[in-house]
């Protein structure tokens, strides 16, 4: 049986605005000021902040077409992930039609570029993936609409 971990206690003593919060435990001790009011932000807060930032990077993705193709890339189902860390920095999988397309040099390029250039991205790493490999099903129905694929 492996020991317990000690527990962390925070000081009992009353604490003045300009007095830091020190924060005991047996592996740690971190001193935290509370000059400053802290606020706290509800998770629901931050889920709609993320949506918020993550409907803008689509947008700016959405602007993006293949030119053999009338529907932009993420309506035709290229973008297989979106990840967007806690410093803004989103990493996005995407693939091509085929690949032997002929934009395959520049299109993941042109994501790059247009996330890059939505307000408040950190980095931007673009991966072109193949697998699973791209099929007319990963399209929205709006681009099968449009292709008349129905």
């Amino acid at each position: 049986m492996e020991p317990a971990a000690p527990e962390a206690k925070i000081s009992e003593r009353p604490i003045a605005p300009s007095q830091p919060v020190i924060i005991e435990d047996a592996a740690v001790e971190e001193i935290v000021p509370v000059d400053e009011p802290v606020t706290v932000v509800a998770s629901s807060e931050i889920d709609v902040a993320v949506a918020q930032f993550e409907g803008k990077v689509i947008e700016a993705i959405s602007t993006v077409f293949d030119p053999e193709i009338p529907v932009n890339i993420y309506e035709l189902g290229l973008i297989y992930n979106i990840d967007i860390n806690g410093m803004n920095d989103v990493n996005i999988d995407m693939t091509l039609t085929s690949p032997a397309c002929p934009v395959a040099g520049t299109l993941p390029g042109d994501v790059e570029r247009v996330v890059q250039g939505v307000e408040g991205v950190g980095g931007v790493h673009v991966e072109l993936v193949w697998d699973p490999a791209w099929s007319p099903d990963r399209m929205s129905e709006a681009a099968k609409l449009e292709l008349g694929f129905m």
